[in-house]
């Protein structure tokens, strides 16, 4: 588990992590009072580059909190994440939402393509909102990788589920986001096309070094990543490298336990 960094004495100016994605006494509480819920209990994390890093934990664990203050979609109540050496939680809204399109691609369970646009126009998106066009080259690659190169005039009720979700994946590259969060990207899927997608996932980290954070329940998709942190009550509680979805079970029935 990473270590708090030490609060600067006064008058010395705060210094950015070195890593990707770091967050620092991350918290986050809903509601006031005798209602108030503690989602997040001063966190402390750092994500490595070009590596992908799953976040495990029981329903009400804290890690889908956790993944929506690291991509700046919610801010914290107290504590700081800081993306690419930027303190996202001292952003005003237009400089989050600058900040959110440079460096941040999404991945959602349930794809979030707009039904009217074709796949690759939904694959496109993000730029178009951004008023950019894409790169054609890198267009035709990350389509081809991604395994739809005859499907990109189709509309997402021509598409399957996978394809839907190979679609969301590509959109989420298209723009080469420093980060790649993915928030339970195989949660919608059969078991045959749970692991083309990971098997997909894992081909962008180890091809084009790029950086995922990924929040999943399924042992077998937390078995692809480098890293494996466990959540319970808004804190994190086991950090674990590489490792089997064996032992990924014995740890999540280690925490149910607790």
């Amino acid at each position: 588990m990473s270590q708090a960094i030490a609060v600067p004495a006064e008058g010395v100016a705060e210094r950015a992590p070195s890593a990707v994605v770091a967050a620092r006494e991350l918290s986050r509480q809903y509601g006031e009072g005798d209602t108030a819920v503690l989602a997040l209990r001063g966190v402390d994390l750092d994500v490595q580059r070009e590596k992908l890093t799953a976040v495990m934990g029981p329903s009400g664990s804290g890690k889908s909190t956790l993944m929506h203050l690291l991509a700046g979609l919610d801010m914290p109540t107290a504590g700081d994440v800081w993306i690419d050496g930027t303190n996202i939680t001292k952003l005003g809204d237009t400089e989050l939402t600058k900040l959110r399109r440079k460096h941040i691609g999404f991945i959602f369970q349930f794809f979030n393509l707009l039904p009217m646009l074709t796949a690759e126009e939904n694959v496109t998106l993000p730029l178009s909102i951004a008023g950019q066009k894409p790169d054609k080259a890198w267009l035709e690659e990350l389509i081809g990788k991604v395994g739809l190169g005859d499907r990109r005039t189709h509309r997402p009720s021509e598409l399957s589920g996978g394809q839907q979700q190979r679609v969301a994946i590509a959109r989420a590259l298209v723009s080469r986001p420093t980060v790649m969060f993915a928030d339970e990207p195989t949660g919608n899927l059969d078991s045959t096309t749970s692991g083309e997608i990971l098997e997909l996932l894992r081909t962008m980290v180890e091809s084009y070094g790029q950086t995922t954070v990924m929040v999943t329940h399924d042992p077998q998709a937390a078995a692809i990543a480098h890293r494996i942190l466990f959540l319970s009550d808004g804190s994190v509680v086991r950090d674990m490298g590489p490792s089997d979805a064996s032992d990924v079970i014995a740890a999540m029935d280690e925490l149910s336990r607790r």
